[in-house]
This record gives C-alpha cells, structure tokens and sequence, in this order.
C-alpha cells in the first residue's frame, strides 16, 4: 500500500542537498517512490505531518551494546585504564544480560532517531554461547536494522595485551565463529560485519586472518584505531610504527574497511585514508568522556575520506542517543577549527549519508527515489525550536531531541514518540534487572 507523507520539511540529503519547505514523501513497498513538494501524487494513503522536519534515518557507525550494563563506571579514567576496570567485569555477559542490554540500547538509539545501527561486539568469553542471536533477536523486535559483528580478541595479558586471558579466544576458534555468523545475515534487516577489537587486543595473525576470511566471504572489515596517544605509545613499542602504519602492514588499509575514533592522525595517516578510501567511525561524546582528544574531521572531509557518526558503548557516553553526537560533532569541530569548521547540515549528513557509506550501504542514508523508506520525523513545536528561522539549524543546534516518529522499510517503529512494538518501561525494567548482577 502507497503511503503518501505530506506537510513537511523535507531534508534529502540527495547528492544536491535538496531541500522541500512544505513538502512530501511517498512511500510504498518499503520504499522511497517520489518526494517533492507542490504538486502531489496519489497514493492509497496519506499522513499529515502538521509541518514536522523529516529527515533520512540516522545511521550509528559504531557501538558496543552490551557496555550499557555498566554505566558510569572508572569515571576519571583514560582508556586503557577504563578497560583494565571493566573487562572482568563484562567477563559475566551471557546470553539473557546480552538480549536485555541489546533491547535497551537498541530502543535508545530508536528513539534518537537511528533506523540502522552497526554492533561492534568482541566479547566472547569462552563457553558462552548465543550473544549474537540475542542482539539480532533485539533488534528484529524493535524492528530497526543491525549490522552485528563477530569480534574478537586473542591477546591477552600473559602475551603483552590489554584484556585478561580469561576474556579472550583461541584463534582458530574465532575463525570458526566468524564464518559461521556470517549465515546470521538476511540482506536486508541483519547484515555481518568482521571486526576484531583493537591492536591491543589481537594478534597481528589475527587481523590479516579475519581479513582473508571478510574478502573471502564480501563482508566489511571493522576495528578501534589510534583512539588514544597510550595506543600510539603501545604499537611503537611493540610494533615499532604507528597505529595506521601497523594495519597497513597487515592489509587493513582498504575500501572494506571502516576503523572507529581515529582521533591520533598525522597528515600522512590523513592522507593515506582518503588514498585507500578506508571510513572512519567519529564518536565525538566518547572520545571527550575518555579524554582520548578530538578528532580531526574536517581534515578527514578534506581528504575524501567516508565519515559517520558513532554513539560508542554506553559505559564510555553513557547516553545511546545518536543525535546528540551530530549536534556534538558540530560542536568538537568548531572547537578545534573555528565556528566554519562544520556547518549544521554538514553535522546532519554525518549522521545520515555518511554513516551509510562508512558502512557501504547505498541504499539507506537518503530520502530520493529507490532509496528504502527510513525516516525520522522531528516535532517543531517544541519549546527549543521556537524562533529558530533555519529549521535544520534550529534542530542539530537545540538537540538532543526525542524522535516523534520513525519508520524503517516504510514500518512504524516510535510514534508519538514511544515505541510502537515494545513497552519502553518494561525494557527498562528487565535491563535493570539484568545491570544488578553487574553491579560493584
């Protein structure tokens, strides 16, 4: 059935940057038909929007689910510092913890706006089974797309890295795993991405393994990259060359790639991401909240280089709210390179277009013809936006904000600003539930 949205402003981000005051959306078939304004089509249905902003749903480019069992903890530390306190702790995630943690980040996310969230999950501790399932369980619920991953992590302590022996795996194992998770995937609502943690956590066998393994079966590559300067500190004395220089020797300087935080580049580094078209995963709360740095996006746009945003784990923002990091990308950018580092529409398509492409997906990201129909619908009668003569200003700069409707594939998932196929109190009552057997 077509459905035709209409009394609205909407914000394409088409590769024009089309913009329709008093505009409409046609949806059918779970996708974008036509959008415009003036003239409008038939369809066999038809939304009044009561003049709302409607933009492409947003896109998180890197996440860790489970981490929202553990908020606020290690509150003055630095990353490795924060890990060190916090690995042991996640050592408990089973599958009951992992599907109550994935349904609360997930609703967050839902209710910021995000249609598509891409899971960076590397914990796996051994004899626990079902952890994948369960955030993919989540989020088929919910009814919002999942890129999951099968992470991983096979250094540990006793060999030189970050995480505890009894977090991480055997190498053959994970391989294993890996190619066995890729049957998760379903085209369209759940895709599989490969994506061991960080150069701190695996070994160099590992990572070109899991890269061999990704082109062998077409999935994307993911992993942490010079999140911190101790990252910087940690590959020069065990590897002797920077972080970027480090993957580059190990075939991770490539177009299936997409690395997160990537706050320590030098001009070279900047340079050769753009060359080899490898994305960048900018999570601007977590890098302040950790004190990792800021890092430098305008440089990155500069250069070509595919940029989106990432809300992070929840137990380094401590909010699963997606558009509160375009309106802090904004801010960080300015901060580091003056009030036209960033413009706000450039801060929105961050978050939509270009979190689309960081995760190769070309047909999300975009309101135009063939595009699937995820959108968010964004109240303006608030309080926050009155007076606000740019209406896509008004909204990054006042944010964050609730979303009062969002549709994925052309489905209804928040309406009126509450979840449309689960009970947003209940989630949180079983989340909290499940964070008790977490607590200090």
């Amino acid at each position: 059935m077509s459905t035709l949205f209409v009394n609205a402003y909407v914000v394409t981000m088409d590769d024009d940057g089309t913009e329709h005051d008093n505009g409409w959306l046609l949806v059918d078939d779970g996708h974008v038909r036509a959008v415009g304004a003036g003239a409008r089509p038939d369809a066999d249905a038809v939304v009044d929007l009561g003049g709302a902003v409607v933009t492409p749903g947003l896109v998180n480019t890197h996440h860790h689910l489970w981490q929202n069992l553990t908020r606020a903890r290690a509150q003055e530390a630095n990353l490795f510092e924060w890990l060190k306190t916090l690995y042991p702790v996640w050592a408990a995630i089973d599958e009951e913890a992992e599907y109550a943690a994935a349904r609360a980040g997930l609703a967050e996310l839902a209710l910021s706006g995000c249609t598509t969230v891409f899971d960076h999950h590397y914990l796996f501790p051994p004899g626990k089974a079902g952890l994948l399932e369960a955030e993919i369980r989540a989020a088929r619920e919910l009814g919002v797309r999942i890129v999951a991953s099968r992470g991983s992590m096979d250094l540990g302590e006793s060999d030189g890295g970050l995480p505890p022996d009894s977090v991480i795996e055997d190498r053959d194992e994970i391989l294993a795993a890996t190619e066995a998770a890729a049957s998760l995937a379903d085209g369209a609502m759940v895709q599989v991405a490969v994506a061991p943690c960080s150069p701190f956590s695996v070994t160099s066998d590992l990572m070109r393994e899991s890269a061999d393994l990704a082109r062998r079966l077409g999935l994307r590559l993911h992993t942490h990259l010079a999140e911190t300067s101790e990252e910087e500190g940690f590959a020069l004395d065990r590897f002797g060359c920077s972080p970027v220089e480090y993957v580059e020797s190990l075939g991770w300087l490539a177009g299936d790639v997409w690395c997160a935080h990537c706050v320590h580049l030098s001009d070279a580094d900047v340079a050769k991401f753009g060359k080899h078209d490898v994305g960048v995963a900018h999570c601007p709360t977590s890098n302040m909240r950790l004190g990792a740095g800021i890092a430098r996006v305008r440089d990155l746009l500069d250069a070509g280089v595919r940029v989106g945003l990432g809300v992070d784990g929840s137990a380094s923002n401590e909010r699963g709210d997606l558009f509160l990091e375009v309106k802090q990308a904004l801010l960080v950018a300015r901060a580091r390179g003056g009030p036209t580092a960033l413009t706000a529409r450039d801060a929105l398509r961050l978050g939509t277009r270009g979190g689309a492409a960081v995760l190769g997906l070309d047909d999300i990201g975009a309101l135009s013809p063939g595009k699937r129909a995820d959108f968010a619908v964004w109240s303006t009668g608030g309080l926050e936006l009155g007076g606000a003569a740019d209406p896509i200003a008004g909204l990054v700069l006042s944010g964050p904000h609730r979303v009062d409707r969002l549709y994925v594939a052309g489905h209804e998932v928040v309406h009126d600003g509450r979840l449309t196929r689960a009970d947003e109190d209940e989630i949180a009552r079983e989340h909290r539930v499940q964070a008790r057997r977490f607590a200090p």
